[in-house]
């Protein structure tokens, strides 16, 4: 199984290519071979005369497709015309399709295994399927979607990137292209996939305020597009005092239009924003207490609304649409203090009964979600009941870490589970969204271990103003589309394969280097809690300056920014737009940042010591502030200016955990009362770091000596994991707990150079206990021994909170997720010089190592 966007970029002077697709599904056995543009002319597109407006949308975007490839029009055919000539596509739903069923009745055409089939599609090569047509590639789906997913997998594969209006992803010209089908059934493993535009001022709100006027159905064309060609079905959308319906009511038309379900936030109800509650305060019907208890018919009223307009399409059915069901505080604050489930309850089930009266059928025959964000779980946690129909919506702690998950083993819900995830937050302990900062190695781990875990019915995550989350937006829904397919090896390829389809082959191997250094320097710590202070510097010696950790991290982004360029003046002009978007601006602009807060530590040491070399520090922060402007000026103006305003993220200098309200410099000082003039801006000596002490060993989890499976798992180390060289865990993740006696564990060998006491401090990824409930046995658990030692059970109590750190196990998590690094230390006692053996045992689920640091305990204090 290959999971990819296999490119289509080649040789200029080849005329003709033959392409085996294997795209970003699993690759059936069955292929055939279909030319789609013949010496500069696409083959013409055929659709039904009546046939659904999203097969019609879908049809139009080929179209257009096969004239990007090849530089002329396609014709588009609503309707077999008598004198049909020459090859076709034709693009139909099974059941509503009379040129189906005209291909079916002559037995040129079997898709039986469509019956029944979500979102699913099948494409055959029929010969001779109408008079004057030699052949027709049928792309077919088993409903509507799956016609659109068949036919935009199919430009994916002609070489259309879906970022190619999103992020002006260029598209390779072709005189001739033949496509090697794949002709099996394809379907998704996750039914809705989709994400959450958030937090989205300034920046998607002032872009589409100067683009498109605003937030409206105008630039929701392009973001349903762009969901769709992803083969995402879902979307909640912008909310920041925005409501969707309201604002622009042809965007939700256009939406049902092309075949997106839509629904809204976690916390926005029915089908309602929380703007319009606030809006309409005046009508004696709206606004008021947020609360139920107190305002509770006029909250029916509000939330009866949104149903009623679901349903004014008029056809019985309402606009596709799933109803966030449940209830948080006004503003996606906690409810109350002392909320209780009943309450909740009885809410759901008010909501559902105005579903079932406005839609006159069963509210389980009205798709709903529960999301439990935050406090909702502590609810469901205490025994909150959700019905069975109702998919129930885990969340992560917003930084990654998904919270809880079903058990393994547990009972099928009719409604299923799903996941909402985070790749942009604001909130504590600090807001993150002016840049990407996600490692699609974690996303894999933590998505992965959803899917074994059973939470398939839903996966949506938020990403703020969607770019510049490109890469793991794609990544996601790809994974989304079949979890099974995206193994650890196709994991590891996924970065060349996507730098190949967006940039082309030549430089696939380097870009995807590229993306995943940056993906992997970016997600260790995020900018906005990054300043001056963060990282060790070295300190002052008698021969220079050493840099220490920060100088280290420096050289890494220098070098990184370094190869960003080298890359860059080897691509063609037309690809250099897309490349500053997605490569070179994401380096530069985190690079440069780096070296503004190293060039502030160093000012604020020297300064302090009234040493004139802090001068020319002071001017590296002045020139690094500017060029940060510079680089944002840049990245507004490229493409004639179409994302003005898309990068106008407040991101410097934060003292508390919310957005400063501009763009400030680092303070900085000048030393210069009494030091000549020709040594006030001198350039300072850097020396070699200092290294580690002798007697620490720091070992890579993946550099394990010998490896012990077991209880049907295996040790399998994922590559760029984390902070360094990888992270290793313990597969298929998902399952029980096992115990020492079943020996699922890792070997260390190492050589101790200095007797005495010693700890060892294991380095892992955060991650969260996701089967404890309340008063249940937590998990989190990780076993160490050292030769023939007693294993020590080390584990991680952590507690995620959307507010105060006020307890150890909250403090802990913050401190984790700043760090995105979890230590857990065990005292070993004292040990010999030479040879030992340290052993790592599997005990729980979802405990994922990066390394492995042995060093001298301190001596037990004198008494």
């Amino acid at each position: 199984m290959v999971f990819s966007r296999r490119s289509l970029l080649g040789s200029a002077a080849v005329s003709a290519v033959m392409v085996s697709c294997g795209g970003a599904l699993a690759a059936p056995a069955m292929r055939e071979g279909f030319m789609l543009v013949s010496r500069g002319r696409p083959v013409n597109v055929l659709i039904d005369g009546e046939a659904d407006q999203a097969v019609q949308h879908v049809a139009q975007s080929f179209a257009a497709d096969l004239e990007r490839v090849c530089g002329n029009k396609a014709l588009l055919m609503k309707g077999l015309p008598v004198a049909a000539s020459g090859p076709l596509v034709l693009v139909a739903v099974k059941g509503q399709s009379g040129l189906i069923d005209r291909l079916i009745a002559a037995g040129k055409l079997s898709i039986g295994d469509l019956d029944g089939q979500w979102e699913a599609f099948r494409r055959i090569v029929v010969s001779n399927p109408f008079p004057g047509v030699p052949r027709a590639l049928v792309i077919v789906g088993s409903d509507r979607r799956g016609a659109v997913f068949g036919t935009y997998d199919l430009c994916e594969r002609m070489g259309v990137s879906p970022w190619h209006w999103f992020a002006d992803v260029p598209v390779a010209r072709r005189a001739d292209l033949v496509l090697d089908i794949p002709m099996g059934l394809s379907r998704p493993k996750v039914r809705y996939r989709g994400f959450f535009i958030n937090d989205e001022d300034p920046c998607l709100s002032g872009w589409a305020a100067k683009k498109f006027g605003g937030v409206n159905a105008a630039m929701y064309a392009h973001v349903f597009e762009m969901l769709l060609r992803m083969k995402g079905n879902y979307l909640w959308p912008a909310m920041w005092g925005k409501a969707f319906a309201l604002d622009d009511p042809q965007s939700m038309v256009l939406a049902d239009a092309m075949g997106v379900v839509m629904g809204n936030s976690h916390h926005e109800p029915m089908l309602r924003a929380q703007a319009e509650w606030h809006r309409g305060a005046k009508d004696g019907k709206r606004g008021g207490p947020w609360d139920y208890t107190r305002n509770a018919e006029n909250l029916r009223d509000f939330w009866r609304g949104g149903i009623e307009r679901m349903m004014s399409k008029g056809d019985g059915k309402g606009y596709d649409s799933l109803v966030t069901v449940g209830m948080r505080g006004d503003g996606d604050e906690a409810m109350a203090e002392g909320t209780a489930t009943e309450l909740l309850e009885r809410i759901v089930h008010d909501q559902r009964a105005i579903i079932a009266e406005v839609t006159k059928r069963p509210a389980d025959q009205q798709p709903q979600v529960w999301a439990l964000y935050k406090e909702v779980q502590d609810y469901y946690d205490k025994g909150m009941k959700v019905p069975d129909d109702v998919i129930l919506l885990f969340a992560d702690d917003n930084w990654g870490q998904i919270r809880r998950l079903p058990k393994p083993g547990a009972p099928k819900r009719k409604g299923g589970q799903g996941i909402y995830y985070h790749f942009d937050y604001v909130g504590v302990p600090r807001n993150y969204k002016w840049i990407n900062t996600n490692q699609i190695e974690k996303v894999w781990q933590q998505m992965d271990l959803a899917y074994r875990r059973d939470a398939r019915a839903m996966w949506i995550v938020n990403v703020g103003d969607i770019k510049p989350m490109e890469y793991p937006l794609g990544f996601f829904m790809a994974m989304a589309w079949d979890p099974d397919a995206m193994t650890p090896a196709a994991l590891a390829a996924y970065p060349q394969r996507w730098a190949e389809a967006t940039f082309g082959a030549g430089q696939a191997a380097e870009i995807g280097a590229l993306i995943t250094r940056y993906s992997q320097y970016a997600a260790r710590r995020k900018p906005e809690l990054i300043n001056q202070d963060t990282f060790p510097l070295g300190g002052i010696r008698s021969d220079g300056l050493d840099g220490g950790a920060f100088g280290d991290l420096v050289a890494q982004w220098d070098a990184l920014e370094a190869d960003m360029n080298a890359v860059r003046g080897r691509l063609a002009a037309d690809q250099l737009d897309a490349y500053y978007q997605l490569i070179e601006f994401p380096i530069a602009a985190m690079a440069n940042l780096y070296r503004m807060y190293y060039a502030a530590a160093w000012n604020k040491l020297l300064a302090s010591r009234n040493d004139p070399r802090a001068n020319y520090f002071a001017n590296q922060v002045e020139a690094s502030f500017a060029r940060d402007s510079d680089l944002t000026r840049r990245y507004h103006s490229i493409n004639n200016g179409k994302w003005d305003g898309m990068m106008a993220q407040v991101h410097m200098n934060y003292v508390i955990w919310n957005d400063p309200t501009q763009q400030t410099m680092p303070s900085i000082m000048r030393v210069g009362a009494d030091t000549p003039a020709d040594r006030q801006t001198m350039r300072p000596a850097f020396v070699a770091p200092a290294g580690a002490p002798e007697d620490t060993i720091a070992l890579e989890a993946v550099d394990f000596t010998r490896a012990q499976h077991g209880k049907g798992l295996r040790w399998t180390s994922i590559p760029h994991l984390g902070h360094a060289k990888g992270a290793v865990l313990a597969l298929p993740q998902g399952q029980a707990p096992t115990g020492q006696s079943d020996a699922v564990s890792l070997d260390y060998d190492i050589t101790v150079k200095r007797a005495g006491p010693a700890r060892i401090i294991l380095h892992l990824a955060p991650t969260l206990d996701t089967s404890s409930g309340q008063g249940e046995t937590p998990g989190g658990r990780i076993g160490v021994s050292v030769d023939d030692a007693p294993m020590q059970v080390l584990q991680a109590h952590l507690e995620a909170t959307g507010g105060a750190q006020d307890t150890p196990a909250k403090k802990l998590w913050a401190e984790a997720v700043c760090d995105n690094l979890l230590r857990l230390t065990a005292d070993v006692g004292a040990l010999a010089q030479g040879r030992h053996r340290v052993r790592i045992w599997r005990l729980d689920d979802n405990m994922v190592l990066q390394k492995l640091v042995i060093e001298p305990a301190s001596p037990p204090p004198q008494t």
